[in-house]
């Protein structure tokens, strides 16, 4: 059967990949202007259609119902939080498979999510909406520190900031306080879980789950921007056991039926708790972590979900051959920003590159470039990856390659000199 399938919000290579699973399928994006100059080969779609990023919803569904007039869709797909709720609200309209929208708005609206997982007895994480500097005030002093600020909707780390005390309370609201592509929505102040944290990627198909990885995060103690993974994570199987089956029961209260999931945990002495969950893909490479260390192609699998094809029979078949192989360990380092001004070149790559089981070096800033602070994963300067037999030997190649990276930088002051 020949399938349509339109496309929200661009999807970078993914749009490609559902074209080249050897059936007969067509695309059409329907995303932001900001996003068309990213569209990735885009003479390959049947259309691109930009529209403003703030055009009333009864605007994209009406340019979207035309098209399907013409030419009818017979799938729906958005593989970015970037206009998944549009994706979801359409799909609904014309009576095609995707998330509900009551789905989507759980996921992305974290305080809805807290409320909903409260209520399924999942996670009792105390939490709150504050409105003012007040507000976080009367939160810290229920609840106690230390807690975590963030924007009630937002995506990459941003406007994410720990609270300790009083001496925080001004700078920790106004960082979530935003109102901007990423982060908005209010600001949500919730407890902070202390222990090691984790990103689950599983499956879903039909509502039933299948966690394929557990992976160690490390991340900035105050702003929470993640400065590395590695897949698997070294975990006992009961504590692995216990986060799956919290995982479940997190995608089971979202009513979050089929596709990717990357859901972040916290490990405390009473179990797993959820830091926030996502119904796409996991970045930061970790899709590449997993396909690497565990022979398992997410995006793969992901596509051909899509076009309405069983994947969890081959997933599981393809864990079960990892389990059996020799362990591998897959990790990711980034490099991060030391002081301010303007990039002018990165030295190192080729030493980097050398180093024992390294097998990529990718600077993720381009010479020109402003420095900022690490404020958001957007300010990371470069990453590593490399591999080992067990997860600490993977990490440690990983940040050896990117301690052997240079960053020659103008500093605001006019000063030129590397950055260690």
């Amino acid at each position: 059967m020949a399938e349509h399938v339109l496309v929200l919000g661009g999807g970078m290579d993914m749009p490609a990949m559902l074209r080249e699973q050897g059936l007969d399928v067509r695309t059409t994006v329907a995303c932001q202007l900001a996003v068309l100059p990213k569209i990735r080969r885009s003479a390959e779609h049947s259309r691109v259609l930009g529209l403003r990023a703030d055009a009333p919803a009864a605007e994209w569904a009406a340019v979207v119902r035309a098209v399907h007039g013409l030419d009818p869709f017979t799938r729906v797909a958005a593989f970015a939080e970037r206009d998944q709720d549009r994706a979801a609200a359409l799909a609904e309209e014309l009576g095609l498979p995707m998330h509900s929208p009551r789905t989507v708005h759980l996921v992305h609206h974290k305080p809805s999510m807290r409320a909903r997982l409260a209520e399924a007895g999942v996670d009792d994480t105390p939490f709150a909406v504050a409105a003012d500097v007040a507000e976080l005030r009367a939160f810290l002093a229920r609840h106690g520190g230390p807690c975590i600020v963030k924007p009630a909707i937002g995506a990459g780390s941003v406007g994410v900031r720990r609270l300790d005390g009083e001496a925080d309370l001004d700078s920790a609201f106004a960082r979530a306080d935003l109102d901007s592509e990423w982060a908005r929505g209010g600001v949500l102040v919730e407890r902070l879980h202390a222990g090691p944290q984790f990103s689950v990627e599983a499956f879903s198909e039909d509502g039933e789950h299948q966690v394929v990885c557990v992976t160690r995060k490390y991340s900035d103690p105050d702003t929470f921007v993640e400065l590395g993974h590695v897949a698997p994570a070294p975990l006992p199987e009961a504590d692995r056991a216990a986060i799956a089956r919290h995982v479940a029961a997190v995608l089971d209260a979202l009513d979050i039926r089929f596709g990717p999931t990357h859901t972040e945990v916290v490990l405390t002495a009473d179990g797993p708790r959820t830091i926030e969950t996502h119904i796409r893909l996991a970045g930061d490479e970790i899709p590449a972590l997993v396909h690497a260390a565990l022979g398992v192609d997410l995006e793969r699998h992901t596509v051909r979900q899509v076009l309405g094809l069983p994947v969890l029979a081959e997933l599981r078949a393809e864990l079960a051959a990892a389990e059996a192989a020799e362990p591998r360990h897959e990790a990711v380092w980034f490099a991060r920003p030391t002081a301010l001004g303007v990039l002018d070149a990165v030295d190192g790559l080729a030493r980097a590159r050398a180093g024992e089981g390294v097998s990529e070096v990718r600077p993720l800033a381009e010479p020109g470039a402003e420095l900022a602070p690490l404020d958001s994963s957007g300010a990371r300067l470069a990453l590593t990856r490399a591999h080992g037999p067990d997860a600490r030997t993977a990490v440690a190649r990983a940040r050896a390659a990117t301690a052997e990276l240079r960053f020659r930088v103008t500093l605001e002051s006019g000063e030129d000199r590397p950055l260690v």
